[in-house]
């Protein structure tokens, strides 16, 4: 008898986490806002040149081009990166879309970094952000795809 009250009171108080449990917002929503990535799901290369008047003196080897990745949709929410490239080099990501999820927001500068080191796709993941950090690199690879083209 002496166990049964401490039993009783300890799954009590492990079974509460359970019932407080939330979902991710981006979890819902992800198919709903189907019509508005569908619009950004196909990856469009935009050329910008850096300024070239009549007589440049340096090369225009330093021309930038932004390009968009494909829209990928996971089960935390949509990820979606663009990528600004100086001649073959790869200066700057950005998400233009990503899951509110905690993991998501501490994953994305890890991954981002990861990108301006390796100059390419083939990154590792992030622990405790897998999901997110696969679709970053397939948007990526489509934004390097896209460039190519």
């Amino acid at each position: 008898m002496k166990r049964v009250i401490p039993v009783l009171v300890l799954s009590v108080a492990g079974l509460i986490p359970v019932w407080r449990y939330e979902p991710s917002i981006g979890t819902t929503t992800s198919s709903a806002s189907t019509p508005t990535t569908k619009a950004v799901s196909t990856p469009t290369p935009t050329a910008t040149s850096s300024s070239s008047s009549g007589s440049a003196s340096t090369p225009s080897t330093s021309s930038k081009k932004v390009v968009q990745g494909t829209a990928i949709n996971t089960s935390k929410g949509t990820v979606q990166v663009q990528v600004t490239f100086e001649g073959d080099k790869i200066s700057s990501v950005s998400m233009l879309q990503q899951p509110d999820h905690p993991q998501t927001t501490a994953a994305v500068p890890v991954l981002i970094e990861e990108t301006l080191k390796a100059q390419s796709s083939k990154i590792d993941t992030v622990s405790g952000a897998t999901i997110t950090s696969d679709a970053y690199v397939q948007s990526l690879q489509a934004a390097i795809d896209a460039k190519g083209a």
